[in-house]
C-alpha cells in the first residue's frame, strides 16, 4: 500500500443484478450466516435479522417523520429491489491493522405509494459476515428541504437478553460507568449497545459515518423494543437537508463469541475512502504530557506559581521523551484564557496567545532539535462560537510552528455547546447533534490543510470517519484515566473490560494509560487506580489506539523502571490484530503484531475476580523460536491490596505452544515476542 493514497483497492469483485420484487425481499451475509428481510406490513416498512437460523432482531419499523412533509410509516409498499455483491481488499494508512477486507452483498429496495410518489425512499443494505448496514436514501430535487423530527427505526431485542450500556441525552455526555443490565432495564442508551442473547450471540448496535445529520441514540420502547432517537437541534428539529440526501448507516454487529465483536471491520467498511490524499504527515506514536500532574492537583491549568505549562517545564519534558524515545509532549494551559473557572471560560480563550511564562516558539525549535514534537491544545469549553472564529488562525499558528497533533477539548455540559446562528443570536446544541457533528467535521478539514492530526475529547462518538479523514487519529468519547485522579467513586475494577466489547467498537480512545503511581492521593483516597500496575501495562494492547499518552509524571517513570521498559517499546501502529479470548466485563485478550516489525504484543485485563487463562500461540510464525517476556500479576497481586506485585520473566516459545496467564482481582498481563532468527539452541519449559 502506498500510504499516500490512505486506501487502495487490491481486490474488487462485483455483480449487480435485478429480480422481480415480491412481498418480502431477503439478503444474506457472503457465509450464509446472516439475514436481512424486509418488507411492508400493511403499509409500513418492516425488517427482522436472523443468525444461524435464529431470529436476533424481530420484526422493526422503519421509516422517518418530517416537520412539513408526510411521514415515511405507512400506505408505502416494496415497488422495486437490486441486488450487487462485492470482494475487496483495501488498505488502512494507520489502524489496528493494515489490510481491510470489504465482502458484502447488497440490496437496494423502493418504497413508494405509486409511481408518482413523492414519499418514495430507498432503503439499501449491506450484509457482511460480521454484521449488517442500512441506511435510507431521499430522492429530492435540489430545492426540496426535509425537516426531520424523528427516526421510525427500532431494534426489537430479546428483552431478556444482557445488555452494556451507558445513559444517553443526559449532562455528562459518553462519561459515565457501563450498566449491566436485561434489555428490558434500559432506558435510554448510547451507541455502541451490546447485546448477549442466550444462546451466546453478541449484537452490537451502531451508527456508521455520520456526517451532516444528528447522532443517534436508542430510547427503550416496551417488550425489548429499542427506538432510535436523535438530537434535536436548537430549533427543536434533529435534522435539516435539501436536494437528495442519505442518512448515516444504522449497523447491528453480530457474532457467535464476544471476541468476534472485537475483530468486526463492518464500521470502518460503511465509511467512504479516505478523502484527504496525501496522508503521510499523519503518524500514530506516543507522548507524554504535562496533564496528569493538573489532575491530582500538583499543577494548574491557569497562571500563578503552579501554572503547569512553563516554558522550563516543557523543556525538562521534551529532554525526558528524548531520552526514552517518545515522539511527543502535550501541553495543556499553555494559552490565555484559563484563568479563574475555565469551565465557564469558553467566550475568552484565546488559542494563538501565551501565557507569559511559556514561550511557545522557543519550545517548538528546542523541540525540533530534540526530535519531540510539541502536541498542541485546543480548549473550547464548548464555547463553538469563539473557537470558530479563531480556528483558521490557530491552526495556521500551529502549521508554521511544526505542530503536527492537536488534541480538542468540549468540556460543558451535553446540550450546552455554544454556537451563533446567521443574524448573530446565541444557540445552545448538543455534542451529538446534526450543527457539532458538522463542526468537528469543519475542524479536521481545517486542521488538514495545515498538515495537523487531530484527538478529539468530549467529542462526537466514533463511526468510523477515520477512514475518510484518515488525520481524525482517536477521541476520549468515554470515561477515561483521569476519572481515577479525581472521582470519587473512580472508575469500576471492570470499566476496562467493559470497554473492550463497547465503546471500543466504534473505534480508537484516547485512555491516557500507563500511571505507575497507582495511589497518588494516598492508600487511603477514595480517588485512586482501581488496577494492578501490570494491567495498566496491558491497556496499552488492549485499548487501541493510534496515540497513546505515557500518562503518568516523568519522576514516577523513573521510580518504575520495569515497568517503564514496557511502555517504551511497546508500539501504537499494527500490521494484524487479534482477539484471542475474552467476555464483556470479564475479561479481554488481544494480540497484536507491529506494522513492518515481526513482534508480536500481548495485553490481557480482568475484573473484579482472579482468572487463571489458557491459550494457544497458533498466531506465532511456524518453525520460529520467540522471546517471550511478560510483565504479569504475582500470586498475591490485587489491585487494592497489593496493586504492585508483578513478575516480571522470559522463556522461549513456539507457534502451536501452550500459554497460561494469571490475572489478579483487578489485574493484567503484557507481553511481547520478539522472533530469535537461526536459533539453534535448546529451548528452555
Amino acid at each position: 500500500m502506498n500510504k499516500i493514497t490512505g486506501a487502495v483497492y487490491l481486490l474488487a469483485l462485483m455483480i449487480t443484478y435485478a429480480a422481480p420484487v415480491s412481498a418480502r425481499e431477503t439478503v444474506q451475509s457472503p457465509d450464509g450466516h446472516i439475514r436481512f428481510s424486509v418488507w411492508s406490513e400493511r403499509g409500513a416498512p418492516r425488517y427482522r435479522v436472523e443468525f444461524r437460523g435464529r431470529e436476533v432482531v424481530g420484526e422493526s419499523p422503519l421509516g422517518l417523520v418530517f416537520r412539513d412533509a408526510p411521514a415515511l410509516d405507512g400506505g408505502l409498499e416494496l415497488v422495486s429491489a437490486e441486488r450487487v455483491s462485492r470482494d475487496r481488499q483495501w488498505q488502512q494508512p494507520w489502524g489496528e491493522r493494515r489490510e481491510v477486507r470489504d465482502h458484502h452483498n447488497e440490496l437496494l429496495v423502493e418504497f413508494a405509494a405509486g409511481a408518482e410518489d413523492a414519499r418514495a425512499f430507498r432503503l439499501r443494505v449491506r450484509v457482511f459476515d460480521d454484521g449488517l448496514g442500512f441506511r435510507y436514501e431521499l430522492p429530492l430535487a435540489a430545492d426540496q428541504a426535509r425537516a426531520i423530527t424523528r427516526e421510525l427505526t427500532g431494534f426489537q431485542l430479546d428483552n431478556q437478553a444482557a445488555a452494556w450500556w451507558v445513559p444517553a441525552a443526559e449532562w455528562n455526555r459518553y462519561e459515565y460507568t457501563y450498566r449491566a443490565t436485561a434489555v428490558g432495564e434500559v432506558g435510554r442508551a448510547h451507541t455502541p449497545f451490546t447485546v448477549r442473547l442466550d444462546d451466546g450471540t453478541h449484537l452490537a448496535i451502531h451508527e456508521a459515518a455520520l456526517l451532516d445529520y444528528s447522532g443517534m441514540y436508542l430510547q427503550q420502547g416496551r417488550w425489548g423494543m429499542m427506538h432510535a432517537r436523535l438530537a434535536p437541534g436548537a430549533d427543536g428539529v434533529a435534522v435539516h437537508k435539501r436536494g437528495a440526501f442519505h442518512t448515516p448507516w444504522r449497523t447491528i454487529q453480530v457474532s457467535q463469541q464476544a471476541a468476534g465483536l472485537v475483530m468486526s471491520d463492518l464500521i470502518l467498511n460503511l465509511n467512504e475512502p479516505n478523502k484527504l490524499g496525501d496522508v503521510s504527515w499523519v503518524e500514530p506514536g506516543k507522548y507524554i504530557g504535562i496533564w496528569w500532574g493538573m489532575h491530582i492537583g500538583r499543577y494548574t491549568w491557569g497562571s500563578g506559581r503552579r501554572h503547569g505549562a512553563t516554558t522550563a517545564r516543557t523543556l525538562e519534558y521534551m529532554d525526558f521523551a528524548a531520552e526514552h524515545g517518545f515522539d511527543g509532549v502535550l501541553v495543556e494551559g499553555w494559552n490565555t484564557g484559563w484563568d479563574g473557572d475555565w469551565l465557564a471560560n469558553g467566550a475568552v480563550f484565546s488559542f494563538t496567545r501565551a501565557y507569559r511564562d511559556f514561550d511557545i516558539k522557543r519550545v517548538t525549535d528546542y523541540g525540533r532539535q530534540r526530535g519531540v514534537r510539541l502536541v498542541g491544545h485546543h480548549e473550547t469549553s464548548g464555547h463553538l462560537g469563539n473557537y470558530e472564529a479563531q480556528m483558521e488562525g490557530a491552526f495556521a499558528l500551529y502549521g508554521e510552528l511544526g505542530v503536527s497533533q492537536v488534541k480538542t477539548g468540549y468540556v460543558a455540559d451535553a446540550g450546552e455547546l455554544v454556537r451563533f446562528d446567521t443574524q448573530g443570536i446565541e444557540r445552545r446544541e448538543w455534542h451529538y447533534g446534526q450543527y457539532a457533528v458538522n463542526h468537528f467535521i469543519r475542524v479536521l478539514e481545517t486542521a488538514a490543510r495545515h498538515r495537523i492530526a487531530i484527538n478529539s475529547h468530549e467529542p462526537v462518538k466514533d463511526t468510523g470517519l477515520r477512514r475518510t479523514y484518515p488525520n481524525w487519529l482517536t477521541r476520549e468519547g468515554a470515561r477515561g484515566q483521569e476519572y481515577n485522579a479525581w472521582a470519587t467513586p473512580p472508575n469500576a475494577v471492570d470499566h476496562m473490560a467493559t470497554l473492550v466489547f463497547t465503546r471500543m467498537l466504534a473505534g480508537p480512545m484516547d485512555f491516557t494509560p500507563g500511571i505507575v503511581d497507582l495511589m497518588p492521593h494516598g492508600a487511603d483516597a477514595e480517588s485512586r487506580i482501581p488496577t494492578t500496575l501490570a494491567r495498566q501495562l496491558a491497556a496499552y494492547v488492549v485499548l487501541y489506539s493510534p496515540v497513546h499518552m505515557a500518562a503518568d509524571l516523568p519522576d514516577n517513570y523513573r521510580q518504575r523502571p520495569e515497568a517503564f521498559r514496557f511502555i517504551k517499546q511497546v508500539p501504537t501502529d499494527w500490521e494484524q490484530s487479534l482477539a484471542l479470548a475474552g467476555e464483556v466485563g470479564d475479561f479481554a485478550v488481544l494480540a497484536r503484531r507491529e506494522r513492518d516489525g515481526e513482534r508480536w504484543f500481548i495485553g490481557a485485563v480482568s475484573d473484579e475476580s482472579a482468572r487463571q487463562l489458557k491459550l494457544t500461540l497458533d498466531f506465532l510464525e511456524p518453525g520460529c523460536d520467540y522471546r517471550l517476556q511478560w510483565w504479569g500479576d504475582a500470586e498475591d497481586a490485587h489491585w487494592r491490596e497489593r496493586p504492585y506485585a508483578m513478575t516480571v520473566a522470559e522463556r522461549r516459545v513456539r507457534s502451536g505452544d501452550p500459554l497460561s496467564l494469571f490475572l489478579a482481582p483487578g489485574g493484567g498481563y503484557a507481553a511481547v515476542l520478539t522472533p530469535i532468527r537461526n536459533a539453534h539452541s535448546s529451548r528452555s519449559p
